[in-house]
């Protein structure tokens, strides 16, 4: 087995074997998100013409358990090696900063389709679910989560202790998710907050994401498409320098 799959393995088998918190934990909260909201507003909302809202819910919501799971994966993973000192063990390794930027990216965003996939059949009891275009769902979804575990990793390395991690997590990761059209069309804002939810491009992941299921979006998918993957290259190309320079691993 190579250094790269060993790792990856590794990183599977850290969030497999909790599932119940790494896994069933958010798609139960999904779930509860998704009964008190559709309960509200099932019958007074209709984003899309012919879409109940509850259906309409239902991927903004798994993407951004997606997100969030992916981020969680990488970051806490690398933030609990730094802290307890086993780091240095992948430290001495011959990895490559490209295999271990993979491995760890890769269980990351394996981690948050795994929970994606639960909260969508979790919820297939509640309504009809239809899945128009799956390869743009599946386009969004892989580069969503490789998004979100690329930036975990940017949030292992700079954090020192736990505390750092959680202020990263609560102050930038949940806002960008709340505020990113989970729970409405941004087309219902105000023409201010329409203009501030297109810089952030955790609506573009989602929106592409809803796009999969419906066939329609806020945006065109294609645009979507190519921020997401833009935001990917950029992010990837940042964090591979990190983990070569040794950024607080090696210093």
């Amino acid at each position: 087995m190579s250094g790269f799959s060993t790792l990856l393995y590794k990183e599977l088998l850290r969030f497999w074997k909790v599932a119940f918190q790494t896994v069933v934990a958010p798609v139960l909260t999904a779930l509860l998100y998704l009964l008190i909201f559709s309960h509200v507003l099932e019958g007074r909302v209709e984003i899309y013409p012919g879409v109940g809202y509850t259906a309409f819910l239902i991927p903004g919501l798994a993407m951004m358990s997606l997100l969030q799971n992916a981020f969680a994966n990488s970051s806490s993973s690398l933030i609990q090696s730094k802290v307890t000192g086993n780091i240095v063990f992948l430290l001495l390794t011959p990895l490559t900063p490209g295999a271990t930027f993979l491995a760890y990216v890769l269980a990351a965003t394996l981690r948050g389709i795994t929970v994606c996939v639960g909260v969508v059949l979790g919820t297939m009891w509640l309504t009809q679910l239809p899945l128009v275009h799956p390869l743009w769902a599946l386009a969004f979804a892989i580069g969503g989560g490789a998004i979100l575990g690329a930036l975990g990793l940017v949030a292992g390395l700079w954090a020192d202790k736990f505390d750092q991690m959680a202020a990263f997590q609560n102050f930038i990761i949940v806002p960008l998710t709340f505020l990113s059209g989970v729970f409405y069309s941004i087309h219902s804002l105000p023409a201010f907050w329409q203009g501030i939810s297109h810089l952030n491009p955790f609506f573009y992941m989602i929106d592409g994401f809803r796009f999969g299921f419906f066939g329609m979006s806020d945006v065109p998918p294609a645009k979507s498409l190519a921020i997401v993957a833009v935001c990917l290259v950029l992010l990837s190309a940042f964090t591979l320098h990190l983990i070569r320079t040794g950024y607080k691993l090696r210093h």
